[in-house]
């Protein structure tokens, strides 16, 4: 099984391809989304389409190994676990609740919220890790990288109900969250021995960027 994935990576055909269909998700998404009669399909799709990017994304990795594994379950279940102390005490990110949208969900938190971490953390991990040698630094930038990130889905997430804010308004304490545990978790993603190597990392980040840009533009000009 291991060798077939390997050489469907490898595989320019396949990378192609690829390349082409995860565009097209995110602009067929964006379009359903902004839909009215079409949005309800596209919102019960989105933990599909979640799953569908971290499958794409964990298929280029260059090379699996167990502190390769590791890291993607930590970052899952780090990711999973302070979203559930957030809700539950509201003193990690501010006072918020989950919606419908995103699936379904254990201790009020959706099951799919983990995969986001880890895709979020992954991607710009293996982006950054092109811009210095030293460990603090990159994880410093590729944590300043997912907070940008963030600070686009917040309001998408909003209206399309992933989540909601007690009070209507989106605290300061939620992006200095954000940025210390995606900091923490990408000093580990340096500092274990596995390849930084993914080509669709950068791809799958600036389609989420675009994405999450463009329905942000849409409510502004609306």
């Amino acid at each position: 099984m291991y060798s077939f994935l390997s050489q469907l990576r490898h595989s320019s055909s396949f990378q192609r391809v690829i390349f082409i269909v995860l565009p097209l998700m995110h602009i067929t998404g964006f379009l359903g989304l902004q839909n009215s009669f079409t949005q309800p399909l596209f919102k019960a799709l989105v933990p599909f389409h979640l799953l569908t990017s971290l499958a794409v994304l964990l298929l280029f990795h260059t090379d699996w190994n167990r502190p390769a594994v590791f890291f993607c379950l930590i970052a899952y279940f780090v990711g999973f676990i302070i979203e559930a102390l957030g809700v539950y005490t509201g003193m990690i990110f501010g006072q918020y609740h989950y919606g419908a949208t995103l699936g379904p969900k254990l201790l009020d938190v959706p099951l799919v919220i983990g995969a986001n971490w880890l895709t979020l953390i992954y991607s710009a991990g293996i982006i950054a890790n092109q811009w210095h040698r030293s460990h603090w630094i990159k994880a410093l930038l590729a944590a300043g990288m997912v907070v940008a990130i963030d600070m686009l889905i917040e309001p998408v997430a909003i209206r399309l109900d992933f989540w909601s804010w007690v009070g209507g308004s989106i605290p300061l304490q939620n992006y200095v969250a954000w940025y210390i545990v995606s900091f923490g978790l990408l000093w580990l993603f340096y500092k274990l021995p596995f390849p930084k190597q993914n080509r669709a990392a950068g791809l799958l980040l600036a389609c989420q960027a675009l994405f999450f840009g463009a329905h942000n533009l849409t409510y502004i000009l609306e």
